[in-house]
């Protein structure tokens, strides 16, 4: 493979919502991975969202808004004291093991090192391995296997020390 492939491969990838890439052609393998772009918001001033207005003519009885829905529980993704939240990077399916018939990659009380691979998550058919970020116990893990996830929402509760 010559240097010109592998740089579009490269520009195709970091142009892309693909986390991770190995090919291998002959004795010739490349893996890439690319890790997700962090950024720091400043604060900024709150902006409401506009508002419905509808418009009742006199006489007419006023439509009453519908009930919120009943909000979910925060107390279940929070951690405690010193524990860490790992996100998920990317929107996918959550896998916890790497098949059906495997076992999981990362138990609850199972102690990690930083780059273990503690799940998969599947994107565009692609599988994507989440390591951790730090050295612990894992204290909770808060997604059921086969689980569709979003972007920065929380997967596991680790205790660092």
């Amino acid at each position: 493979m010559d240097l010109k492939t592998i740089k579009s491969i490269l520009n195709l990838i970091s142009e892309s919502d693909v986390n991770e890439v190995e090919i291998e052609e002959g004795n010739f393998k490349i893996k890439v991975k690319k890790q997700p772009d962090v950024q720091v918001k400043e604060p900024s001033s709150y902006v409401p969202a506009p508002q419905n207005v509808v418009h009742v003519p006199a006489g007419e009885p006023t439509p009453q808004p519908a009930a919120p829905a009943p909000a979910a529980p925060a107390a279940a993704a929070e951690p405690a004291g010193n524990q860490v939240t790992v996100k998920s990077p990317i929107v996918g399916t959550f896998y916890r093991s790497p098949s059906p018939d495997a076992d999981a990659f990362a138990k609850e009380g199972q102690q990690v090192a930083k780059g273990d691979v503690l799940c998969i998550i599947e994107a565009m058919k692609i599988m994507n391995e989440i390591e951790s970020e730090y050295s612990g116990t894992i204290v909770k893990i808060l997604v059921d296997d086969a689980q569709p996830v979003e972007f920065d929402q929380p997967l596991f509760i680790i205790d660092p020390s």
